[in-house]
């Protein structure tokens, strides 16, 4: 199966992103949230030039959607590039209190700089930065413990800039999903769209999901479990089509392909992780 091009980038997108170069030379903490699932392929390529000369914390939210071991294997990997990692599940409110903690501990300098100046000191300034779709929304409404910040599963909800006040010592920058200008790297934009992460209006579903049953299939998730037909033999599309003929779907190819997706970025497939960059620790 030839791999899907995928592209999106709505204006709103590249408007809020000169919007935050602008709001970032405000901020003294950059709070970046990636996919659990695919640490890498939800790497925004700018987030170097946005954290340099900042403190960066680096999130993993979505952690109830990897296994324990996984976790443990990504924050040792992470650890030996230099990166500490704190682990969220924005849903629930797990790791919130460790991450607010640290935002607080990394704007300690900032006052104490402002201190030697002969400045008052301020709240820290903290800007959420990562994809679309990743958590960041539901990540604030945590940091504040109520619902400030409109969060849905569907990317793209955010649409403007705005700053948050969280408490005394933290204001916060909510901030659009940030996408590249170009996705240039297509296995990882595939690893996006099948997380939900990017605008479905870039993908036909059915190709994205063809690519899922591939990568399931490499990884050893038992598929037959959940939709009754074997994969030994048969590639992503051949499955969806030995699924979508038998007696449940009439052939719909697109009903059976929005399924597994589904059931993929809900959990009901199990703890699947789709990058596994630590195999050579």
């Amino acid at each position: 199966m030839s791999k899907p091009l995928i592209q999106w980038y709505p204006g709103h997108i590249a408007k809020a992103e000169k919007a935050l170069a602008e709001q970032l030379k405000r901020v003294d903490v950059v709070i970046e949230v990636r996919d659990a699932r695919i640490p890498l392929a939800s790497a925004h390529p700018k987030m170097p030039i946005w954290t340099e000369g900042r403190s960066h914390l680096l999130v993993l939210n979505r952690l109830d959607m990897v296994s324990v071991t996984h976790q443990r294997q990504l924050k040792k990997w992470f650890m030996n590039g230099g990166h500490e990692v704190f682990f969220t599940n924005a849903k629930d409110g797990e790791g919130i209190k460790a991450l607010l903690k640290a935002a607080q501990l990394a704007g300690i300098g900032v006052n104490e700089r402002r201190r030697g100046r002969g400045m008052l000191p301020r709240p820290v300034r903290a800007a959420i930065i990562g994809f679309p779709n990743v958590g960041k929304s539901a990540l604030i409404n945590r940091l504040l413990n109520k619902r400030v910040a409109q969060s849905s599963n569907r990317p793209g909800v955010t649409r403007q800039l705005r700053w948050i006040r969280i408490s005394e010592e933290i204001e916060l920058l909510d901030t659009p999903g940030n996408l590249p200008t170009l996705l240039g790297d297509q296995e990882a934009a595939i690893k996006l769209a099948i997380c939900d992460d990017i605008g479905q209006a870039a993908y036909d579903s059915v190709l994205i999901a063809a690519a899922a049953v591939d990568q399931f299939k490499e990884i050893g998730v038992p598929l037959h479990k959940k939709y009754g037909v074997g994969i030994e033999n048969l590639n992503g599309m051949e499955y969806i089509l030995a699924v979508a003929n038998g007696n449940r779907y009439n052939g719909d190819l697109k009903r059976v392909a929005d399924l597994i997706l589904y059931d993929f970025r809900k959990g009901r497939l199990g703890e699947i992780a789709l990058e596994f960059p630590f195999s050579d620790i």
